[in-house]
């Protein structure tokens, strides 16, 4: 038996909860990552995994034995990196996870810079709105709105991003701008309302209300009415073919704005900026692949940044 091989079989179905997923992410026979777990459990003399036709969860045995498994193999990842120094260079997979607006306006266009960077980093880029679990799904690096609630996670701020009001120069033309967010709070069929175009949540199905702030004033609008749309490219798309007034990031509609296919409504009123992190597990903190991009990330996701912008 490979223990090395086994281990890293047996930590991979340990953090995707699956043979067929670790097998494919490792690129081995589904076949040989179950006679590696079998010789494994048969040399430990324990069971490491409970199995349904369902689902491979870890028994409790299996769950200590994970927790050094998994520290050993980031030990000797580590191990290696530090000795190389320097001079290594990010080879092998690497799996991300991103939000669609981020992903097709920004990062896939930049993408061809990091092949060429990094010519033996191959990249598995997820993306989707859902936010995944990356031990369990074993992801190395999400790119994550907001605040970091789990704090076994390491997150490295890349940037602060600024949101605008607009809609498309098609509704404005039939239906006006708005002078006063409370204008929004009107149904479509009054004199003066608006339609809305919503973003909810994939994962919870909640919609986002639409903030507002102007010096000390404070409104939120519930946005219940209108189209709602659970992915963040389709809102985008959505709001720039006329469906309503919507709130999207001002930098993934800078493009549409200076074509003229979107317009900016209720500019006096601003919205808190959103915190844009790369988020990993503590154990991948020293990864040349992760560092690498990391670093890639962050000199890119500059270009955008709220903080950095000088005013003209």
């Amino acid at each position: 038996m490979d223990r090395f091989q086994a281990l890293r079989v047996f930590v991979r179905i340990a953090e995707s909860g699956a043979f067929s997923k670790a097998a494919d992410a490792l690129n081995v026979p589904r076949a040989t990552a179950t006679k590696l777990i079998q010789d494994l459990e048969t040399h430990l003399g324990i069971r490491l995994f409970q199995r349904t036709t369902r689902r491979v969860s870890m028994t409790p045995e299996g769950a200590i034995y994970y927790a050094r498994a998994s520290k050993l193999l980031a030990d000797l990842e580590d191990m290696d990196d530090s000795v190389a120094g320097s001079k290594a260079q990010p080879r092998g997979r690497l799996r991300v996870d991103v939000g669609s607006l981020f992903a097709n306006l920004l990062l896939i266009p930049a993408l061809p810079k990091l092949q060429a960077k990094y010519p033996h980093l191959q990249l598995d880029l997820g993306v989707n709105d859902r936010p995944v679990d990356l031990i369990g799904e074993g992801v190395d690096c999400v790119i994550r709105g907001g605040e970091l609630p789990d704090t076994t996670l390491v997150a490295r701020r890349l940037a602060d991003l600024d949101w605008i009001t607009c809609a498309a120069p098609s509704y404005v033309r039939q239906r006006g701008k708005p002078k006063h967010p409370e204008e929004l709070l009107q149904a479509p069929d009054e004199p003066g309302g608006h339609t809305l175009v919503a973003y909810f949540s994939p994962l919870t199905g909640k919609h986002a209300p639409m903030h507002f702030e102007r010096g000390d004033e404070k409104l939120l609008v519930p946005v219940d009415r209108g189209i709602a749309v659970n992915e963040s490219t389709a809102h985008l798309n959505a709001i720039a073919s006329g469906l309503g007034i919507g709130q999207t990031f001002r930098c993934m509609a800078a493009r549409l704005l200076a074509q003229g296919e979107l317009v900016e409504v209720l500019p006096q009123w601003t919205r808190p900026v959103l915190r844009l992190s790369l988020v990993y597990p503590h154990s991948r903190n020293l990864s040349v692949k992760v560092r690498a991009f990391s670093d890639w990330t962050a000199e890119l996701f500059a270009t955008v940044d709220t903080r950095r912008q000088v005013p003209t």
